[in-house]
């Protein structure tokens, strides 16, 4: 199971929505705004930004960012926009 991170909450705060973790086999995170799901987000085969910094440091997190963006530069759905300001 996936664990959120503090910073997933605060994240998740400033956009305006709540997290909790995902119901869906594998997602990390469903995302409810006015108690509805909106979009479930992250996979939980693959880290993100928290987890890369926790498990090998700022640096390497900030290239895997790097390259996150440069794969998800297109995406103009919501779990892609969530995703990028929640999980990265």
């Amino acid at each position: 199971m996936y664990k959120i991170l503090q910073q997933h909450y605060e994240n998740a705060k400033k956009l305006g929505v709540e997290i909790k973790p995902s119901t869906l086999k594998n997602k990390k995170i469903d995302v409810f705004k006015n108690y509805k799901k909106i979009a479930s987000i992250g996979d939980v085969r693959y880290k993100d930004y928290q987890y890369y910094i926790l498990q090998k440091g700022l640096e390497y997190a900030k290239e895997r960012r790097r390259l996150y963006n440069i794969r998800h530069k297109n995406d103009s759905n919501l779990n892609g926009y969530y995703a990028k300001l929640i999980l990265w």
